[in-house]
């Protein structure tokens, strides 16, 4: 395979971890863990019910080794769900108009709130959590005794659900909150926090409010240390260093150094051009009189040039014939 073949696999390769279909992969081992601990939680939730009445929360156990965690379950009739809403179940609010499928007479809202049990099920890389994970998923109710149910589909028609969240840490410095949202196929989904600290949703889920944590931090103001913490000026006989003044002394004369040196290679430039230029001219006037008359060479002043001869041809008698 060539270079060229190999440099496109690498591309090819990296693009794919790079898409951002990437985060649903990321989440597959803590979907698998989630998806346990929510039938776990459901089977818990189920036994807090003793003589259950529609439409009262019912607070349930959990295992010691979850310690953290609470859960609540709530019996609702499906219709009524859709015509009234539930105005309040812990931090959700839901409105009226939520659609039950597949359709069953009677169901079941758990809600789930992980505590500090939040990074470790639904873990957000590069993100810290500023209110814990809650969740709300709907059961089928004809049997409260059954254990690893599988979720109804709870959706709105019309208005969101809201999930008001009441402990929320502080944002740092130079993040921002943002909800997110996992849903049961492990995907997550980020959206902006209205007033309130307040998310939205269309469907059930589990939902948190995050922040980056990978925030550049302002950078530190120092202050300068007590003078009785700085340690004693040495003088430059002391260490062999120099002082201000002979550091500034140096400079000065580096720079007046650096300046004769450029002037000096500039004016030999200089002189290395006329020079040239003369001995141009000479070699012209030489070749020139190899064409006509030998030119003797004088001196004038510093310069030696060809001369014309001082004779000149004499002008020729002229003789008349006479009759």
């Amino acid at each position: 395979m060539g270079l060229l073949g190999s440099l496109a696999m690498l591309l090819s390769f990296l693009s794919i971890l790079w898409s951002p279909a990437l985060g649903a992969v990321s989440h597959a081992v803590s979907t698998d863990r989630a998806r346990s601990l929510d039938a776990l939680l459901q089977d818990y939730a189920y036994r807090a019910f003793d003589r259950p009445r529609t439409g009262i929360s019912y607070n349930g156990k959990v295992p010691s080794n979850l310690t953290g965690i609470t859960i609540s379950a709530m019996r609702l009739r499906s219709g009524s769900l859709r015509n009234r809403g539930v105005n309040s179940y812990k931090e959700f609010e839901i409105p009226t108009g939520v659609v039950v499928r597949p359709y069953v007479e009677r169901l079941v809202l758990v809600y789930q709130n992980l505590g500090n049990w939040s990074a470790d099920y639904y873990p957000v890389p590069g993100y810290m959590y500023l209110a814990p994970v809650v969740g709300l998923l709907g059961y089928d109710a004809s049997n409260l005794s059954a254990t690893n149910l599988v979720e109804l589909n709870v959706t709105t028609s019309g208005q969101p659900i809201s999930v008001r969240f009441s402990v929320v840490r502080s944002v740092p410095v130079g993040s921002t909150a943002r909800c997110v949202r996992f849903d049961l196929q492990g995907t997550t989904i980020f959206s902006n926090v209205t007033s309130g600290n307040v998310c939205s949703t269309n469907e059930q889920g589990h939902f948190g409010i995050v922040a980056e944590s990978t925030a550049p931090s302002p950078a530190p103001v120092l202050q300068p240390p007590p003078a009785s913490l700085l340690p004693p000026a040495q003088s430059p006989s002391s260490n062999g260093g120099l002082s201000n003044n002979d550091k500034m002394w140096w400079k000065i004369v580096g720079s007046v150094g650096g300046s004769i040196l450029v002037l000096s290679l500039l004016l030999i430039l200089v002189l290395g051009i006329r020079k040239y230029k003369r001995r141009k001219a000479m070699e012209e006037m030489e070749e020139r009189s190899e064409y006509g008359e030998a030119l003797q060479i004088a001196n004038i002043g510093p310069v030696r040039a060809p001369m014309a001869r001082g004779t000149r041809t004499p002008p020729e008698t002229e003789i008349q014939n006479v009759d």
